[in-house]
């Protein structure tokens, strides 16, 4: 009997109901992401659900669940007001629920602002729904799956939102105590997507063109559907962008702190004024000259993202991420060099085959590797401040030597917190300088 190779088999057909996730800040982009889901609603079995956060600092949310012929508002209380609570409550357990239907082919999570579509994926594929009735508890990755994330934005606006210091909680989009800033969801929203939908108005042929360039660099591998008018967007134009979302794309899955932070095949030459720029070094950064050195990446810079390696901090593989005035910086786990030989052997294959690749023998894996997306910064005068940021060679000695004297040196992030809401939803160990220019 000839057995069968199982890699030329077909795939065995995925049971779970698709979840199409639509995403905009609030003016046109949002509008468009009420066109999109009113026009994929019009698909056989497809559910549109929607949570309205607006009313989240005193406790109260509203959700609407929508098919071709109904559409039920419920008003939710909870007793902690704040989104992560409202995805463990009420989102999650819901997608299951709406998953074991028979009549539910497609869920559309139309995404409240104060939603990010990347905390909602993640939710998705690690948290455990418990208490749903007849459900074994269980991830609600069990029951649906990222079909796709789309991100709406308003060409004319996006990049100042992208590039501002402005906060959610200042624009009324959130609880005062959420210091996300406006640029830290826009780039978020559009960093996540599978696909991108441009809103106009119409750009001349060079906003357009640089706003082209920011988005080929920041997700190369999405493909963007430019909507002058809204009245001409029809659910045949949201099918044909769906299908061109190609098979390398995403689709919800959660990328680490140790995940290749050039991702598909972005150009890496400057065009019209947009640029990418990486960022290597073999020794640790000074903290206090880092904390200094960082004001660069408020001015023309659109997002910045990359370890970073702290002489005063030689066992934490440091994250730092921004976009436009909001900074955020917190602890990605361990260098492999400060694990024991048996957490290296439990560590990710790849991360593992990576840091062979450059080993030092005094250092090990640690390094410092970050990529900055600008729009109006000079290339050179960034490459500048990270440098100078470095330890010089007498400190370098120190920190092989005499780690215990360089411990002592002040370090502004060596404080990470979390939000004790979360309660390990999104674990997010985090120093946010929300700002431009605040602590320095």
């Amino acid at each position: 009997m000839v057995v069968p190779d199982p890699a030329l088999l077909p795939p065995e057909p995925d049971g779970r109901t698709p979840v199409v996730l639509v995403a905009g800040l609030p003016g046109r982009a949002a509008t468009g992401v009420d066109r999109i889901a009113a026009a994929l609603l019009g698909g056989d079995g497809a559910v549109v659900v929607r949570h309205e956060l607006s009313e989240l600092r005193e406790g109260i949310v509203r959700r609407t669940v929508r098919t071709a012929t109904d559409a039920r508002t419920t008003v939710l209380e909870l007793a902690h007001g704040c989104v992560s609570c409202t995805l463990r409550a009420d989102l999650l357990p819901l997608l299951c629920t709406l998953a074991a239907r028979e009549s539910v082919r497609r869920i559309v999570l139309a995404l409240d602002p104060a939603f990010e579509a990347e905390a909602v994926c993640q939710a998705i594929h690690d948290v455990v729904v418990t208490g749903v009735v007849g459900r074994v508890d269980g991830p609600a990755g069990r029951d649906v799956r990222v079909e796709a994330v789309l991100s709406c934005l308003d060409s004319g606006l996006w990049l100042a939102d992208a590039t501002g210091d402005e906060t959610l909680a200042e624009r009324g989009l959130a609880a005062g105590d959420d210091d996300r800033t406006v640029a830290q969801v826009a780039v978020g929203q559009v960093d996540f997507a599978d696909a991108v939908i441009a809103i106009g108005p119409a750009l001349d042929a060079v906003e357009r063109a640089r706003l082209g360039a920011v988005l080929a660099r920041l997700v190369p591998d999405a493909p963007v559907a430019w909507i002058d008018d809204l009245e001409t967007l029809a659910a045949a134009d949201v099918d044909a962008l769906l299908a061109r979302i190609p098979p390398q794309a995403r689709r919800g899955r959660i990328f680490d702190a140790h995940a290749p932070l050039l991702r598909g095949q972005p150009p890496l030459v400057a065009e019209h004024g947009v640029t990418l720029i990486e960022f290597a070094a073999g020794r640790p950064f000074h903290p206090g000259r880092l904390h200094e050195a960082l004001d660069v990446l408020f001015e023309g810079v659109v997002t910045a993202r990359g370890r970073i390696w702290l002489a005063t901090q030689p066992e934490e593989v440091v994250w730092l991420e921004s976009a436009g005035g909001g900074l955020r910086v917190g602890g990605a786990g361990r260098w492999l060099a400060a694990m024991s030989d048996d957490e290296v052997e439990r560590a990710d294959r790849d991360r593992r085959a990576l840091a062979a690749l450059r080993w030092d023998d005094r250092f090990g894996d640690r390094d410092v590797s970050l990529v900055i997306l600008a729009h109006d910064a000079d290339p050179a005068e960034i490459r500048r401040a990270l440098h100078w940021a470095l330890v010089e060679d007498d400190e370098l000695r120190l920190v092989e030597r005499a780690p215990e004297r360089v411990a002592l040196w002040d370090d502004p992030f060596g404080d990470w917190h979390a939000d004790p809401c979360e309660d390990g939803l999104v674990e997010e160990a985090a120093q946010t300088e929300s700002r431009r220019g605040e602590g320095k």
